[in-house]
């Protein structure tokens, strides 16, 4: 596949490295324009500048990126491939990119992200799923420059675990943009943003990013952890989301996909 990024954060380069491995070429890295000027054979500034024989695009730069390029490039009947999950808690970006994904006749494919058991979840809701939880455990530090700061003390939490946040999953991708993907691929999965429940803790006694996931209805029930590391470039970003950006390129490039 020809392939074009849009960002070049840890986890973009984290895609790149992978693909150096795979039958994929990368074309070009969509960038602020002030950028462009580093490395002008491959980066670009503008969605006007990506080629027209694009397989895919990968957004690895963030819910802003997502809402201003996600619509162009969708329209241009360019397929998009997305971490920024949370995004689409914005109800009027998701109707706009499913209306330039229609009107181009693309499809915006969604990276599982930092979390597992999505498959187990899409399954459920054939039936009737009654209740899903999402629980985001992360230590102090990992929710600095996120409402978190403004509700408890996070350089004095150096003991026990506060609660931060309670609410649906709509309201946790809107307040914490940067936090709550992981919510969002849960209720994107599941019940939706206006029924997934979600309770954010900053825990002094953890030292990775724990995921929890508990669902209940007519399969039975079932409850779903994962205790997910850093990449090493950017302690921010989650090892897993990255990993997931290749995996879904691979199953959109086999012949057999699970």
């Amino acid at each position: 596949m020809k392939i074009a990024l849009i960002g070049n954060g840890a986890i973009a380069q984290y895609v790149q490295r992978g693909l150096e491995h795979r039958p994929h070429s990368i074309e070009a890295i969509l960038m602020r324009p002030a950028r462009v000027v580093e490395e002008p054979d491959l980066f670009v500034g503008s969605v006007r500048d990506l080629r027209d024989d694009l397989d895919l695009v990968i957004d690895c730069a963030g819910h802003a990126a997502l809402a201003a390029h996600g619509p162009a490039i969708l329209a241009r009947g360019i397929d998009l491939l997305t971490i920024s999950l949370g995004a689409l808690a914005d109800e009027s970006l998701h109707q706009t990119l499913e209306a330039a994904a229609r009107t181009g006749g693309a499809k915006l494919h969604l990276a599982s992200g930092a979390i597992g058991a999505l498959d187990c979840l899409q399954a459920a809701r054939v039936g009737q799923l009654d209740q899903v939880t999402y629980v985001g455990r992360k230590p102090p530090a990992g929710w600095a420059g996120s409402p978190a700061e403004d509700k408890i003390d996070l350089s004095a939490l150096t003991a026990g675990a506060q609660t931060h946040f309670e609410g649906t999953a709509r309201e946790a991708a809107l307040a914490y943009p940067k936090n709550a993907n992981v919510a969002a691929a849960v209720a994107l999965a599941g019940l939706g943003f206006d029924n997934t429940s979600v309770r954010l803790i900053a825990d002094a006694g953890v030292s990775a990013n724990i995921h929890e996931v508990e669902a209940k209805g007519d399969f039975g029930s079932f409850a779903f952890q994962i205790s997910g590391q850093s990449l090493p470039d950017n302690p921010r970003s989650s090892a897993l989301a990255a990993m997931s950006v290749i995996s879904k390129i691979d199953t959109l490039n086999a012949a057999i996909a699970l």
